[in-house]
């Protein structure tokens, strides 16, 4: 079986050495060293790094990546109802946050939309005194934009 230094793996996968090492000491990635002290990939190792680019790209962490892994490894000793419980746990996590953003975009336009934005004093900047306000601590900035 063919093997692979570090860098090979990275000038194939477009991935940096330092990202590699990193891969290996979170266990997401093994090598072998040679007899030089090399450590050696084998040609799974491709495969396996471009695993874990696509799942970084829509947004899985490190650690729910090792736990797909897990399950790529042996999918035979696995059901689609397990893969698919993981995936459907992030996309639930990625709407809390868009809907977090969408609370988030919507108080910074009405503070934008309340601020005339001139060139004078900032003195009486209604954005400014949104985020000062003593009073509003444990709301959100949207929450505290549509009190006032």
């Amino acid at each position: 079986m063919a093997t692979l230094k570090r860098g090979e793996l990275a000038k194939r996968t477009g991935v940096t050495s330092e990202t590699i090492r990193y891969y290996e000491k979170q266990g997401l990635l093994q090598a072998e060293r040679d007899k030089n002290g090399y450590r050696l990939f084998d040609a799974h190792s491709v495969e396996r790094l471009r695993f874990i680019q696509r799942a970084q790209n829509i947004g899985f962490s490190l650690k729910e990546i090792a736990e797909l892994l897990t399950l790529e490894i042996a999918r035979d000793q696995h059901t689609c109802e397990e893969v698919k419980a993981i995936t459907e746990a992030k996309q639930s996590e990625i709407r809390q946050k868009i809907q977090e953003l969408q609370r988030m975009y919507e108080a910074l336009a009405l503070m934008n939309n309340r601020c005339c934005g001139g060139n004078h004093s900032a003195e009486h900047c209604t954005i400014l005194t949104a985020l000062a306000d003593t009073e509003s601590q444990g709301e959100s900035f949207y929450e505290h934009a549509h009190s006032h």
